[in-house]
Order: structure tokens, then sequence, then C-alpha cells
């Protein structure tokens, strides 16, 4: 049972990175990571999700539920930029999870995270795919149904241009994170025009009537039934509500989703030249960003139209379109197909770092922790998940399986939370550039914040994430536990 818990020093991890067949090359800046933060936090969610939440769950009250939901994140920011900045490697929480809390719980979470990336990758890119289309049906160009995808063919599809898409980004990722953070650099410039254009046009619609009621009374939501019902109602019969006060905590769980990518910067905090300095701002800088963006955005489309008349599907571009103005409409749907882009890019990095990490350690071959000679990229890992998700995101219809990132990405959270506690105990000692105030307090109020928000997903997410932690489990214990660097070096003592 010890071997379970065996922790790998910080000081190890740090000198792991020094070897010359297996270090990344350092290149990012603060601004670098910021731009790779803002990258893939503002997705689809900035230019859909609003409507939605706002219609069904929380009027115009939206905008208090991403402070919410904001805050939430912002608390797990503040133990992701402490481990961040005093354990600079490659791998995010499963790195600070090997550090604080021992082998098995950070071999849980580096699977956790490889679901996580991988099934975001697959997803966004078949969202990529289907703006794109619509943007070519605009101008007359049709793609086939057989080339369009599972979702939109009769009969089998696959969707070449999410497929495409995969393909380059990996090919990009390969050639060096600087090439990376340069083209994601371009792709955000135009996506945040995008969306300041959208604040500053909406706001010359927005009629003050329309905020009336800002908080709408409270409505039972229908009652969930079977694995589709949310665990916190099957477990203690907790029903939560749409609109009204408690209506803007149901909505916070929603809208949580659009903020879901801030840890990924984490990954890339050995190939940032000053970590201590720069891992903390990038984290915090690209939080505080899109929560902006996010409340702004939220406040015009439920001004410009009432909740109530909001569209599901496409809000901001169909409330432009019910005012007389297709133009913006078209801005809006081709921001959203550049920001995905970048979504993809940067969880794509994310699920490479992890698995590059997880090879050095040994509990993966590491046959995949060899970097590039010339790139100084992992470009082993890079090419075979590269592959496996193109192909993925071709042939496969998955959107019922989002979700699983969403509770992937919560449990990270309390991984890392917990993290900063252990380690601030077991290792007072250690240098800490950024250290996260309130603790163990903070920790323990992001630990539960995190929790609440996962008992609001279904049950049939837990199922599912249940099965494939167990099946992390197993490999494991047929190959990680033997294979670790920690095992092998206890083998020669």
């Amino acid at each position: 049972m010890s071997t379970l818990f065996r922790t790998k020093s910080v000081e190890q991890s740090i000198r792991d990175t020094e070897e010359p067949e297996h270090a990344l090359k350092k290149s990012l800046s603060a601004l670098d990571l910021t731009v790779f933060g803002v990258g893939v936090i503002i997705g689809t969610g900035i230019f859909v999700l609003t409507g939605k939440v706002a219609k069904e769950t929380a009027g115009p009250a939206t905008a208090l539920a991403f402070v919410v939901a904001g805050i939430v994140c912002a608390l797990a920011a503040l133990c992701y930029a402490e481990f961040a900045s005093t354990v600079p490697v490659a791998g995010s929480a499963y790195t600070f999870s090997y550090a604080s809390l021992g082998e098995l719980v950070a071999w849980i979470i580096g699977w956790d995270l490889v679901l996580e990336f991988a099934l975001g990758t697959a997803v966004v890119a078949v969202g990529w795919s289907g703006y794109v289309r619509s943007l070519l049906d605009n101008i007359g160009w049709s793609m086939p149904e057989v080339l369009s995808g599972p979702d939109v063919a009769d009969g089998f599809g696959f969707d070449i241009l999410a497929f495409v898409l995969v393909l380059v980004l990996t090919v990009i990722l390969v050639l060096g994170m600087k090439l990376s953070a340069r083209v994601t650099t371009v792709v955000v410039a135009v996506k945040l025009a995008v969306v300041g254009i959208v604040i500053v046009a909406g706001l010359f619609f927005v009629k003050s009537a329309n905020y009336t009621p800002f908080v709408p009374d409270a409505e039972p939501q229908p009652s969930g039934s079977g694995w589709d019902a949310p665990l916190v109602q099957l477990v203690f019969g907790y029903a939560p509500t749409n609109f009204g006060l408690l209506g803007v905590f149901t909505a916070a769980s929603i809208v949580f989703f659009a903020f879901i990518g801030f840890d990924v910067v984490a990954t890339a905090a050995e190939e940032t030249k000053v970590p201590q300095r720069d891992m903390p701002r990038g984290i915090l800088a690209s939080l505080l960003i899109c929560t902006v963006l996010y409340v702004a955005v939220s406040l015009v489309v439920t001004g410009m139209q009432h909740y109530t008349e909001l569209s599901v599907s496409a809000p901001l571009a169909d409330a432009f379109k019910a005012l007389g103005h297709p133009f913006y409409a078209g801005v809006i749907s081709f921001g959203a197909a550049v920001g995905l882009t970048t979504v993809c890019l940067i969880l794509l990095l994310g699920q490479t770092r992890v698995f590059f990490a997880m090879s050095r350690d040994g509990l993966l071959p590491r046959f995949f922790s060899k970097t590039h000679p010339r790139f100084g990229t992992p470009y082993r890992p890079t090419i075979l998940l590269g592959v496996i998700i193109a192909v993925v995101a071709g042939v496969t219809s998955i959107n019922e399986l989002a979700t699983l990132v969403n509770i992937g990405t919560l449990f990270a959270f309390v991984v890392v939370a917990l993290g900063v506690i252990v380690l601030r105990r077991t290792r007072p000692d250690l240098p800490r550039a950024f250290r996260t105030p309130w603790v163990p307090l903070l920790p323990v109020v992001s630990v539960a914040a995190s929790v609440w928000l996962m008992l609001n997903l279904p049950a049939e997410t837990w199922l599912r994430f249940g099965i494939w932690m167990v099946i992390g489990v197993i490999i494991y214990a047929v190959h990680g536990r033997r294979n670790s660097g920690l095992a092998k070096a206890a083998a020669r003592r």
C-alpha cells in the first residue's frame, strides 16, 4: 500500500526536466500564457451558452451566474498558480498531485486529464466543422453529406473538416511552442475583435425594459428521472430550480463550462521562460479577461431582446437578425469559427503535455518521453494523440459525452486544491513565488464549490466517469506501478 502513495519530490521533478532527451524548450512569456488562456476559454460558450441559460434558467441574472462561476474558477486558479510557480513542470494537476498526494492519485488525475482534453478537442473540432459548413452554405458551397459527419449524413458519415483541422493543429504543435503561440495570438486577436464588435454594436440596441425583471420569479425544474437526473437530486432529493436566486446558482453550474480550459495554461509551465513569475500572471489574467467579457456579452444579449424571446441555438446572431442587422450575425458566426480553432489547439497542447509527463515518469511507456532534437517538442505523443483524436472527431457523434469534459475538470480542481493543503504541511520549506492566500480555508472552499457543481451533473455522467477511472486503475496496476521511475529507483536501492 505504501507504494501507491509514494510521492515524487519537487526537486526530482525539476531535475527530470533537465535531461537533454526529455527537456522541453522554454519559449513562453506571461503574454503568451494569457493569450493561451483566453484562446482556450472563449469558444462557443460566449456565442451560444449566454442566450440558452438566459432563456431557460436565469434571465438577465445570467450575468450574475457568470460572476459566480468566475469566482469558483478563481478559487481553483489561485491554487493552480501556487503549484505552477512552485513546480514548473509539464503535466499540470498530474505533476502537482505526484508531488503532494502520491503516485496512485497522480495516475488517476493524469488519466482523467487525458480523457478531458481528448474529448474536449474532438467535441470542439466537430463544433468548428459545423460553423464552417454554415459559413460555406451562406456563400453557396455545400459539403457532401458523406463528408459532413454522422450528425448530418444519412448513414455513414465522415467529418472531413474536423479531421483535417486536428491534423493541421498537430503539425503546428510538433513544429514548436513559439509557432503555436504566434498562431494563437493572431487568432485570439481576431476573436477578441469580434467579441468587441458584438458588445459595442449591441449597446446601441439595448432597451432597459428588457432587464425587467432582472431576477425572474423562481420556477421548479421538470423532475429528472433515472440516469438523466442530477446526482444531487438522486442522492439528496434536492431538485434545482430555474430562475429566482437559486436559479442563478443553477445557471452558474451550467455556465461554468464556458470557463473550462484555463487550467490548460498550467500544462505549459515547463516551457515558460520565468514560470515563477509568469504562470500566476498568465492564469489569473486570462481568467479575469474572460469573466469580464462573459458578463458584458450576457448583459448585451439580454438587453437587446427580452430573455423569453432569445434563440437557444444562436442567440447573439439571431438577436441581430431580429433587429434587422444580418451583417453582425455573419460576423458572429465567423468569430465563433475562428475562436474554436484556438480552443482545439490548446486542448490538444494540454493533453500531449500531460501524456508526455506521465511517460517521462514511467507510468506510460517512456518511448513517448523523447523530445524532438530540433523543435524541442514531445512529437511522439503529439502525433499519436493527434491522429487518434482526428479519427474520433471524424467518425463519432460525441456531443452527449461532452459533460465528461466538465466532470473531469472539476475533479482536477478538487485534487489541486487538496494538494496545496498537503504540500504546505509536508514541504513548508519550499520556495513559493506565489502563495495561495488563506490556506487552508480558500482551498477547502474551492473543493466545496467544485463538488457542488459536480453534484449537479447527470448521474449518467458519473457512471461513465467511473468506468473510465476503473480502466485507468487496471492499467496502472498492470503497467504503471511496476514501471514508474520511483519503483525502479526503489528496486535499485
